[in-house]
């Protein structure tokens, strides 16, 4: 006899199995009333610093317009290579960081553009005929040096995680403005998914991790690697981006199988009483 269909009160069960953070959870708390960023209340140098960094992301975003073939290249070579117009929007973005320290969407960003010039393997190291996997972008700089690639590894762990530190509240229940919601989210979400890319490159023959010996991440396994990038997808989701609440249980192997041996456990358990 053919086993019957897994009950409402069993999906839900395998559910919680699959994402254990689909539990009750303290709700997210938008308060447009609060400052954009909390570390910054005065509204014009507020404004003086968003305007920086938007003329900043305009350079970058016209650079990727280019590179796909979307805009026409410059056609005076002083101006230069992709390669080049990212290297000064990282200057710029330095020099906005330093002035702002506590600024989290340039650290955030910086993040994102070092992650853009070098790679998204930029935290291991592989042989030279090592696949490369599908969702990779490939990197501008092609040339780096083994001490230039660690730095700028180490340097976007640093930034994605202080940007993390900045702007997340006092307690669950502190409410955020939806700005700083939304670079929290942002930031979560690239730095789960460079864990998640990591995972993929670090599960390879040959490859080990390009990460300086002091770092957390120096001694994490794939299996770690997967977990973490689950949990800052649940928490980008949880923050309101639509593609980290998609990946949070796609980047968590273990939840999965353990919910595929639960699901087949049952099945078995309901097939022997009928």
């Amino acid at each position: 006899m053919a086993s019957p269909s897994l009950t409402i009160h069993d999906l839900s069960i395998l559910q919680k199995i699959a994402d254990p953070e689909s539990g009750p959870s303290a709700p997210l708390l938008l308060d447009t009333s609060l400052p954009k960023d909390p570390h910054y209340h005065d509204s014009r140098k507020y404004s003086t610093i968003t305007q920086t960094e938007r003329s900043i992301l305009s350079s970058i975003q016209q650079t990727e317009l280019q590179i796909a073939g979307l805009k026409p290249s410059p056609t005076d070579p002083s101006l230069g290579s992709a390669l080049s117009s990212y290297q000064t929007a990282i200057r710029q973005l330095n020099t906005l960081i330093s002035t702002y320290p506590k600024y989290a969407s340039a650290r955030n960003n910086r993040a994102q553009a070092l992650k853009r010039v070098y790679g998204d393997a930029v935290l291991v190291r592989r042989p030279k005929d090592a696949p490369r996997i599908a969702q990779e972008a490939p990197p501008l700089e092609h040339s780096g040096s083994e001490s230039e690639l660690l730095e700028a590894g180490n340097r976007i762990l640093d930034d994605l995680s202080q940007a993390i530190a900045l702007l997340t509240p006092a307690t669950p229940f502190s409410p955020l403005s939806p700005t700083a919601a939304k670079t929290l989210s942002q930031a979560y979400t690239q730095r789960g998914a460079l864990y998640h890319l990591t995972a993929k490159y670090f599960s390879q023959n040959g490859v080990k991790l390009r990460i300086d010996e002091g770092r957390r991440e120096r001694t994490w396994s794939v299996v770690d690697f997967e977990e973490q990038a689950s949990r800052d997808f649940m928490i980008g989701g949880r923050l309101g981006n639509e593609v980290a609440k998609q990946m949070a249980v796609v980047a968590n192997p273990t939840a999965k199988l353990c919910g595929d041996m639960v699901r087949e456990a049952m099945r078995k358990e309901y097939a022997g009483l009928n």
